[in-house]
């Protein structure tokens, strides 16, 4: 479904919603269960490099790696990801994430 995302160019699997899990400190089963849905709002929230810096910090891409596509310094990188895990644990960003209980009144 997501084969062209950022995400997918690191990755090999759509586990982003575990890493989320993990980074937003929040349950597996409070989030957004539909892939694309769940990815529309990782792009709504975060920045394109932001992102990009998830995926890629996410696949475990070395450092230098990292440097060398955002010409960052040792210190620039630390904290692009200091900022990146900070606003994942944001409230308003991480409870962007939950499922809602408003598909369960069709029946």
């Amino acid at each position: 479904m997501l084969e062209n995302s950022v995400w997918r160019q690191y990755n090999n699997e759509n586990n982003y919603k575990e890493m989320l899990a993990k980074f937003c400190r929040l349950s597996l089963v409070d989030i957004i269960d539909d892939e694309k849905d769940l990815y529309a709002v990782l792009k709504a929230k975060l920045t394109k490099k932001e992102l990009r810096l998830f995926a890629m910090d996410s696949a475990g891409i070395s450092d230098d790696e990292i440097k060398a596509e955002f010409s960052y310094d040792d210190d620039e990188l630390e904290k692009a990801k200091f900022k990146l895990y900070k606003k994942l644990k944001q409230d308003k960003v991480r409870l962007a994430f939950r499922a809602t209980d408003a598909v369960k009144e069709d029946y």
